[in-house]
């Protein structure tokens, strides 16, 4: 793990427009889910800094891209969450479009993380949004967050039931993860991941 590691993160830009994103051809991992799942938090366990991602109670309150450069050699990119029923309907369509826009125009995106609370059963919410990457062609992998808050058994079948969902209208899974930000659970396997991916590109 000892170069697959994550030796320094740092913040580089907040946008809400594409077009202002890096220029520099890094390869980008981009980070989304419904609010409140957990995504800031398993950013800072993923680069063990607690405030690198702004952790917040209040959920929905990631509204712009954000960029963060890795060991400056790829990009992690933290993506408004979807689905936070309190938006009003201009908040909503903004942040469909700039999350849209990112998503399905941006080259230097190498792969999508969409993130799932793994205490709940399959939301049709989650599986919209896998239907849709699916029909464009997006390349993802799910990370399923919050591990540590269920007993191994109702863990396993949490899984089990969302991987019959998906089976519903996929040939195969895409890549499956399950992380903890408390226990740091799936750490190691999804940089090794990402690194594996760096150096086959």
């Amino acid at each position: 793990m000892k170069n697959k590691d994550i030796k320094s993160a740092r913040f580089v830009i907040s946008n809400s427009d594409i077009a202002k994103c890096p220029t520099d051809g890094k390869p980008e991992y981009a980070f989304i889910g419904r609010s409140n799942v957990g995504k800031s938090s398993l950013i800072n366990m993923l680069t063990r800094q607690t405030k690198l991602a702004m952790t917040s109670s209040m959920p929905g309150k990631t509204l712009l891209i954000n960029h963060f450069i890795v060991n400056d050699e790829w990009y992690l990119v933290d993506l408004p969450g979807y689905g936070y029923a309190k938006r009003s309907k201009s908040q909503t369509e903004k942040l469909e479009h700039i999350i849209s826009s990112y998503v399905l125009d941006r080259e230097q995106m190498t792969l999508l993380f969409v993130l799932v609370d793994s205490r709940h059963a399959p939301q049709l919410i989650d599986l919209e949004f896998f239907e849709w990457l699916g029909e464009n062609s997006v390349p993802f992998a799910i990370v399923f967050t919050k591990a540590d808050k269920l007993k191994k058994t109702q863990l396993a079948n949490n899984i089990k039931s969302y991987k019959g969902k998906l089976l519903e209208q996929w040939e195969e899974l895409p890549p499956i993860f399950v992380t903890s930000s408390e226990t740091a659970m799936g750490r190691t396997e999804l940089l090794e991941y990402i690194y594996d991916i760096n150096e086959s590109l």
